[in-house]
């Protein structure tokens, strides 16, 4: 049995694959409140502590807190944190601060 060849991807051109999250239907989590634990992780993952330090602050393992991270991608259907976090703070589930002034402004 042979395998049609088709290229396979590489890192060179993953840019080619990137699926954005804009236009999707995200209307499973619009009009849900997210939990109060959904809204801490969002927070810490905010901060850009490290996965073993948040797994450490939620008492979670690092694997459990992989897997509620990605069960959050899953339902907001984003491939990626980055795209997790932006919706995360569209669908108002984050608080986004202003940027602090730097003393002497």
């Amino acid at each position: 049995m042979t395998r049609p060849l088709t290229p396979r991807p590489t890192r060179r051109d993953s840019h080619l694959t990137a699926v954005p999250a804009v236009g999707q239907d995200h209307t499973v989590a619009v009009g849900k409140e997210p939990t109060a634990a959904t809204r801490r992780l969002l927070r810490l993952m905010g901060t850009g502590a490290t996965d073993r330090a948040i797994a450490r602050e939620l008492d979670v393992s690092l694997r459990t807190l992989h897997r509620r991270i990605a069960r959050l991608q899953s339902l907001l259907g984003v491939q990626s944190r980055f795209q997790l976090g932006v919706l995360a703070a569209e669908l108002e589930w984050l608080v986004v601060s202003p940027p602090r002034q730097a003393v002497g402004e």
